[in-house]
């Protein structure tokens, strides 16, 4: 494919918003970065190619999990790296390293991506200062969502990458209205 659309999310610790989910749907594939909440939550998710990617977080443990979930924990990787049209995503969680270097420490592990997708701190971030991109999808679900539920929508094609951010209001009575999306765009 010389386009591909992926849906970028983190942190639904079992609840993923319904706007997220419908968004998900007109993507390609769908990366989760972690605090996942159990399988229900990935079979939610149905991408147009119906791929879904996922790591584990500091929260996806046996004990957070529905005991039919428990045994497919295993199957989490720590972090991933996805091949796409232009470059590298790599996906990860981000609770292995501290809050104020994170950004640093993680351009300075994955430094063949071109973007690095993680979780965690359910605050939506989009540091493109530098290659590789840092980019934080804040939380899908309802937990700490920072002023709503949150996500990104990657574009990627063989010259140019762009970034799409989606909040939504908490409680909307619409849930097709009170979004709000801002897009950046890079070589």
């Amino acid at each position: 494919m010389t386009r591909v659309r992926v849906a970028l999310l983190s942190d639904t610790h079992s609840v993923l918003d319904a706007r997220i989910q419908h968004l998900v749907t007109h993507c390609d594939l769908a990366v989760h970065s972690g605090d996942i909440g159990g399988i229900a939550i990935l079979a939610q998710l149905q991408p147009r190619l119906g791929r879904v990617l996922a790591v584990f977080g500091n929260n996806d443990i046996a004990s957070k999990w529905p005991e039919p979930d428990r045994r497919l924990l295993v199957h989490l990787p720590e972090w991933f790296e996805l091949a796409l049209p232009g470059g590298k995503l790599m996906a990860i969680h981000g609770h292995q390293t501290t809050a104020r270097e994170r950004h640093r420490l993680l351009r300075a592990r994955f430094p063949q991506a071109r973007a690095i997708v993680y979780g965690h701190s359910h605050r939506l971030a989009l540091d493109t200062t530098s290659v590789p991109w840092v980019l934080n999808p804040g939380a899908a679900g309802r937990i700490r969502t920072h002023g709503g539920p949150s996500c990104m929508v990657l574009t990627a094609t063989p010259t140019a990458w762009q970034i799409e951010t989606y909040r939504y209001a908490p409680s909307p009575l619409n849930p097709h209205l009170s979004h709000y999306a801002s897009v950046i765009s890079s070589c």
